[in-house]
């Protein structure tokens, strides 16, 4: 069963109940009637890669090419943190990966993004193999994402010159995750400016902020990148972190009243306009809106992240073609599959079986935000995927219930169905929040009780 029965409060003080099917988008009232006009629109299925159905690579649209992982910061939850090293590139790997490069694509690419770790720790390498790259692909995006740290005059220019859109990762008040702030020093915080200046007025240039257990507000990081980049800054990414290690295990939302102070805060920011520089609050309400209005078939759905597309791929410049850039080709994925899937020389012999889709987990099958988280992480098992689950869906529901609200003018406050019981009083409005455990007060060996 994939329809939900959904308990609303309207303006009026009354309590109208709508029905929402996460398979076939369908949204009406009580009565059948639907909320909106809908105009379908034809879709293509989506490849549901497992171990069992490897996912391939082929026609490459968007490249991404990881340096490395070293980093110059140790962020807290950053998903690399524990990814075994892979051999590390140097400037004489460039041209034999561009003979692989050149014998492997069969069309230039759209889109080539460069990864670290820090990208400009490579920056021996970096800057010549972009070089390369531009003069091959002139019209392909170029994007890269920093921390900004080692930005100088002469990179600024550099990245300006050869059309890179950037994004400089910044929580706001939540850098604490992150280290030091560069931002508090005076001349990293010029080098970041200059290049936002430069880059800002052609649209090149976003803060991307992440979301965690410590840094809760989106309204909170909005006013604070407003206050040091001006009052129209784009903030990117915007979403709650996957757990992928202990590190992010720490960060994430642990228990029900968490989670549900969470989407209350989230819900509330949304629906008073206290969020809008976050590209992620139009795309996830947009994007449900219109999953709606086209009756948008849950069969279309890929990861979020997009890297299960045989079209988007990730490879180092050892020519080894690798998950997603966030991994090694020396590391393995949780569910003990290489993230090593192949080689850049032999594209019709990639396999990737480190993959997941979300119509192989119950929990997405049955899950009323599945239009819009697309199954979380596509390469986490276990406790970790758990984790990254929970916080996925207490990230999703407010722009699910926001989207709603926009349509209808009723806020849902529960939800009836077929999945996690604790997931269904969305804010705590109807069975109230769960009261945390009382924390048990250890006494030190030697130390008499009061």
């Amino acid at each position: 069963m994939t329809q939900f029965r959904i308990k609303t409060q309207a303006p009026d003080g009354s309590k109208p109940v709508l029905l929402y099917d996460n398979q076939t988008s369908s949204l009406t009232w009580e009565n059948g009637q639907s909320v909106i006009p809908v105009q379908p629109r034809e879709y293509k299925t989506a490849t549901a890669v497992s171990a069992d159905e490897p996912g391939l690579k082929s026609a490459i649209k968007t490249l991404k090419i990881s340096m490395g992982l070293s980093c110059n910061y140790e962020c807290n939850y950053c998903s690399q943190r524990f990814v075994p090293h892979a051999e590390s590139s140097n400037p004489g790997d460039i041209e034999p990966f561009v003979a692989q490069l050149t014998g492997a694509l069969t069309q230039a690419p759209q889109r080539i993004e460069f990864w670290g770790g820090e990208p400009f720790v490579y920056w021996k390498t970096l800057k010549p193999l972009a070089e390369r790259l531009r003069k091959m692909y002139p019209e392909a995006n170029f994007n890269i994402i920093t921390n900004g740290t080692l930005l100088d005059e002469e990179r600024n220019q550099w990245l300006d010159e050869l059309g890179f859109g950037v994004g400089i990762s910044h929580d706001g008040p939540g850098y604490h995750a992150r280290g030091l702030d560069p931002m508090d020093d005076p001349e990293k915080r010029a080098a970041i400016m200059d290049l936002y200046a430069r880059l800002k007025p052609k649209g090149r240039i976003s803060i991307n902020a992440m979301m965690h257990k410590d840094n809760p507000s989106r309204a909170a990081v909005q006013d604070w990148l407003r206050e040091r980049f001006g009052d129209d800054v784009m903030i990117g990414e915007g979403a709650f972190i996957d757990p992928y290690d202990e590190g992010g295990m720490a960060a994430t939302l642990k228990t029900q009243a968490e989670q549900i102070g969470y989407r209350t805060t989230a819900f509330d920011e949304l629906r008073t306009g206290k969020v809008g520089n976050f590209d992620i609050a139009r795309q996830k309400i947009k994007g449900f809106v219109d999953s709606v209005r086209h009756a948008r078939p849950a069969s279309t759905l890929g990861q979020k992240c997009g890297m299960d597309k045989t079209d988007n791929m990730a490879v180092d410049l050892h020519g080894n073609v690798i998950t997603c850039q966030n991994v090694s080709a020396a590391s393995t994925g949780p569910n003990g599959q290489s993230h090593l899937i192949g080689k850049l020389s032999d594209l019709a012999s990639i396999k990737m079986k480190t993959a997941t889709h979300w119509s192989k987990r119950d929990e997405c099958t049955s899950c009323p935000v599945l239009q819009l988280c697309q199954g979380s992480c596509m390469f986490l098992h276990g406790p970790l995927w758990d984790a990254g689950c929970d916080a996925s869906y207490s990230d999703n529901i407010p722009f699910f219930a926001a989207g709603l609200e926009y349509l209808t003018g009723c806020k849902p406050v529960y939800i009836e169905g077929e999945f996690r019981e604790s997931r269904k009083d969305i804010f705590g409005l109807v069975n109230g929040i769960p009261k945390e455990p009382a924390k048990k007060r250890v006494i030190p060996i030697g130390v008499a009780r009061a």
